[in-house]
Parts: C-alpha cells; sequence; structure tokens
C-alpha cells in the first residue's frame, strides 16, 4: 500500500522542480496554440514514430464505406464528429454553444440509455440515414454579489431537442447530460498512477472529519473481464486509455473496434443498422494499439512563474482554501515496464481522479457506474491557463457553463462548498491573486 494522505502534501511554498507538471520525463516547453499537441523532449526515435503514427490515427477524418480512401472507411452512420481531434480541438477543450441558434460541434449530451436513442444524442449522420435531431443549448442567468460588493453573474445551461426522427425521448426518468470535451494531456501519467495510491486517498464515509469523501469508481474492464477503478472521463467512467479511446470511437464517430465490434444502433435506428459499412471492426487492433501509445506521450506544459511571488500568493490561498484537499498537486506514477518516460515520475496533475459530491448547483442527476447525479471526478488542473491560449476561449467545468475561473469556483457545492466560502471572503486582489496561480497551471 502507497503511504499518502491529504495530511502529508507538499507546502504551498515554492518546490524546486515544480514547474515540471509532467515530471522529468513526460514535460513539453511549448506554450503556444500547440501546447498540448508535444511529445516529451529525449523521447527516444522508435517512440516518437509511434506518436507520429497514432497521432494520425487520432487526427484523421474518417469517411464513409465507399470512400476511395480505404483505411479511412467506418464513419458513422451516426455520429457526433468525423475524428477525435474535430472534438478535443489541438488536443484541447471543446466549445459548448453559445446560444439556441449555434450548432452543437464539438460537445455532445449523454442520455439515460434511452430505447429510442440509447446513451448519446448524436445530431450528425451519413446519406440515407436520418440524423437523429437537432439539439440547442439556451440560458438562464443567476445574478449574484460577493462579499465586498463586486456583483456577478453565473449561466446555467439547458438543453433542448428538435426534429427528433425515431420517436419520442423517453420522457419519464430520462435524463440528459450536457458534456463539452476536456484536455487529453498527460493522460500516460493518470494512467500509470498506482491502484493503491487512489485507494489510500479515498475517504468514502469521511472518517477524518475533514468534510471531503472521495470515492472510487469501479468500472467492467471490457477486454479482461476484471473490475477496475475509473480514471477517465468526467465521472471516471472508464479505467485505462485502450477503452476509453475505443468507446469514443463508436460513440461519437461510428467506428467499430475489436472491443466495441458492432455498430451504435437502437432497434428504433432500422436504417442506421442496415446502412453499408466497413469491415468489421473498422478499428483494428494495430491502430487502435498505436492511437493509445500516441494518448500516454502526449506531454504535459510545463508551469510558468511558479517562483514567482504573485503565483505563491496565490497557490498559498488555493491551499487555505482546502482547494488542494481534492485538487492534490503532487503524485507519484507506478512503474510501468517498457515505458521509463511515464515511469517514477513525479508529477503536478491538481487531481486525485476520485469521486467527489459537488452539490446540487452541478449535479446532472444522471448516475454512471458508482457515480451519483451528483458526483463528478476532481478534473485534472494541469495546463488549464493555456486552455485560451489553445482554444481561444474558456469555457470550464463539466458543461462548460463557466467561462472564468472564479465562475467555475463559485459554481462548487457540496464538498467544496467549505472552500468556496473561504474565496468568497477574499479581497478582489487576493482573488486576482488565485487566478494568476491557476493560469500558472
Amino acid at each position: 500500500m502507497v503511504s499518502i494522505s491529504r495530511d502529508q502534501l507538499d507546502s504551498w511554498e515554492y518546490e524546486e522542480g515544480e514547474e515540471l507538471s509532467g515530471g522529468k520525463g513526460m514535460t513539453s516547453y511549448d506554450f503556444t496554440s500547440r501546447a498540448y499537441l508535444q511529445f516529451p523532449s529525449g523521447l527516444p526515435l522508435d517512440k516518437i514514430s509511434d506518436f507520429t503514427v497514432g497521432q494520425s490515427v487520432f487526427e484523421v477524418p474518417w469517411e464513409n464505406s465507399s470512400s476511395g480512401q480505404i483505411d479511412r472507411r467506418g464513419l458513422g452512420p451516426l455520429f457526433n464528429a468525423n475524428s477525435c481531434l474535430a472534438c478535443h480541438v489541438g488536443n484541447g477543450i471543446g466549445k459548448v454553444p453559445s446560444g439556441p441558434t449555434e450548432i452543437m460541434l464539438t460537445a455532445l449530451v449523454r442520455l439515460s440509455n434511452d430505447p429510442n436513442y440509447g446513451g448519446q444524442f448524436q445530431p450528425f449522420s451519413l446519406s440515407g440515414v436520418p440524423a437523429e435531431g437537432k439539439v440547442s443549448v439556451s440560458y438562464s442567468q443567476i445574478d449574484g454579489v460577493l462579499r465586498d460588493g463586486t456583483s456577478y453573474t453565473l449561466r446555467k445551461p439547458k438543453v433542448e431537442f428538435s426534429n427528433l426522427n425515431y420517436g419520442p425521448l423517453a420522457s419519464e426518468g430520462e435524463i440528459y447530460s450536457l458534456r463539452n470535451t476536456s484536455k487529453v494531456i498527460g493522460m500516460g501519467l493518470l494512467e500509470a498512477i498506482p491502484d493503491d495510491t487512489l485507494l489510500a486517498l479515498q475517504d468514502e464515509y469521511d472518517l477524518n472529519l475533514d468534510g471531503i469523501s472521495g470515492r472510487i469508481n469501479l468500472i467492467p474492464d471490457i477486454e479482461t473481464g476484471s473490475i477496475k477503478i475509473g480514471r477517465f472521463g468526467w465521472k471516471a467512467n472508464e479505467p485505462n486509455l485502450k477503452q476509453q479511446g475505443s468507446r469514443a470511437f463508436l460513440e461519437d464517430i461510428g467506428v467499430t473496434s475489436p472491443l466495441f465490434p458492432f455498430k451504435n444502433c437502437t432497434s428504433s435506428q432500422t436504417a442506421c443498422d442496415s446502412s453499408p459499412h466497413g469491415t468489421l471492426p473498422e478499428l483494428n487492433p494495430t491502430k487502435i494499439d498505436m492511437m493509445v501509445k500516441y494518448m500516454r506521450l502526449i506531454a504535459v506544459p510545463a508551469r510558468r512563474s511558479p517562483s514567482s511571488s504573485e503565483t505563491i500568493a496565490g497557490k498559498q490561498i488555493f491551499f487555505k482554501a482546502g482547494c488542494n484537499s481534492c485538487h492534490i498537486s503532487k503524485l507519484v506514477t507506478g512503474n510501468i515496464l517498457g515505458a521509463p518516460e511515464i515511469s517514477g515520475q513525479t508529477i503536478r496533475p491538481y487531481t486525485d481522479l476520485l469521486l467527489h459530491d459537488m452539490g446540487e448547483g452541478l449535479k446532472d442527476g444522471r448516475p454512471d457506474h458508482l457515480a451519483s447525479g451528483r458526483e463528478w471526478r476532481t478534473p485534472p488542473l494541469w495546463g488549464i491557463g493555456l486552455v485560451s491560449k489553445v482554444n481561444g476561449t474558456l469555457q470550464l467545468l463539466h458543461d462548460g457553463r463557466a467561462e472564468s475561473f472564479m465562475e467555475a469556483v463559485l459554481w462548487h457545492g457540496g464538498e467544496a462548498e467549505r472552500s468556496k466560502q473561504y474565496i468568497l471572503e477574499l479581497s478582489p486582489s487576493q482573488r486576482d491573486q488565485l487566478v494568476k496561480f491557476l493560469e500558472s497551471l
């Protein structure tokens, strides 16, 4: 058992090497719009080749079964996008529509296994197959005032469906969950964190009475048939990169793979089921393996100015508020055979990968394995200060509702309520310091 607890975290003071977010083996130094597309320096040539080949699988646009590009056949027949990169723009986040007239291109809506529409709404389709319909997003506003009199406005999204082509959505008990895409940096490092570390961090019944009761999600591993700890996804609903990537290919792009060899069509979607397709599975094991190798080798940008007085002051506020109780600053990866770049690395992901009750304001009401409708995995904060640079926008939280760091903080509740209340008491200059720290990550 790895000996680690929330009471043994590093201090808020600057620590030498703290700028190496991905450790010595997986940190990059590109801070441009391509910051999330880098492999680490010092990677041997054979792994650079793996990275490049896998990147093509991740980025290539898929086409229909009659395409002249045989190795690209498999798109659809129902889908959200035609490539991974189409939603994970620059390996970063997507953009949730700002209003009902904007088409949803890089976000999606989860369903509760609707009998007509399945587990995810797909608004696009190939010729000859009716799309599932249209989805739009509108917002209601919540106005408030901080302790110092500063006013603020939060926006709460509402999803609406129209032009449904496969009958009505189930009305009783149907739950819709708007989801923005997230960054895909450092995922190999997160996969390399030992199970024992996550088990030691969880405190499901809050036995130490600190108000934090993070817990693991347990997920079936389709390949082995065993139960594994969930690490990826907004509700920690995937245990490893192979399963996470394979499921995304099916649900987002409509491409089958060895883990998901059948088309994603419900019994109501006969045109989908009978449409032409490529050779099943359309994504062969070699391509899946190369995609996984690529995702494991995407580096994390180094911190910027971590030792400046403003950044340190903001970090102190972050720690005093207790934000680091869930956004754990420092973890150590295990030893992974044949992968020294992700093995034994001291990393700064600012996550515990656990589920936490985030309160009524952020609930989607949609359970996912052990995760309740109020629980979310702590999202890693590393690289968050470069989101605007990479994606030209800042949309935080699972559905992109927060357009600034402070808006994201103000939506926190549940286990994070105490931390939010601490931050509400800050002066404007202290809030600026907190933001400066987050921008350095």
